[in-house]
């Protein structure tokens, strides 16, 4: 069963080799990073530094998220379906968990993620263009009205 959960969120082979790749090389690059920095410029000074990456990094996807949560309520406020809104909002919280992380490799993705204009580069390669059309159309409201049933069979 959780294989069959897994191949639905990742379809192709490739994307399940390519986070499992990542699942195990990224904590090792980082343990890397880490040192290498923390023997240049010292231990105390390197955990410093990622906590202040972490409070900033906070602050920025707290700031951002608000103004993507403004942005998607005037958008439905307007008709519109707020799909891009949805997919910044994602990348937003996978920047904030990213930046969480201790390390100066995700950090740095996560910061990367904090930048609108790489976020709506990497929206309009990734989101389908059917949704993202979907998010600019207008509602239709409609209202359903039963008919009166003619109970006599017809033979």
């Amino acid at each position: 069963m959780p294989g069959l959960v897994f191949s639905a969120l990742c379809p192709h082979k490739g994307t399940m080799r390519l986070m499992l790749l990542l699942l195990i090389s990224l904590p090792l690059i980082e343990l890397y990073v880490l040192i290498e920095v923390g023997s240049r410029i010292g231990g105390a000074v390197t955990i410093l530094l990622c906590l202040a990456t972490a409070a900033l990094g906070g602050w920025l996807v707290r700031a951002q998220g608000l103004r993507m949560l403004f942005d998607a309520r005037r958008h439905l406020e307007a008709g519109q379906l707020p799909t891009t809104d949805i997919a910044h909002g994602l990348m937003i919280s996978l920047a904030g968990v990213l930046l969480l992380i201790p390390g100066f490799v995700t950090d740095i993705i996560g910061f990367l993620l904090l930048i609108p204009a790489l976020r709506r580069a990497l929206i309009r390669r990734w989101l389908p263009q059917s949704l993202a059309a979907a998010g600019q159309a207008n509602w239709i409201e409609a209202e359903i009205v039963e008919t009166p049933h003619d109970h006599r069979r017809i033979h």
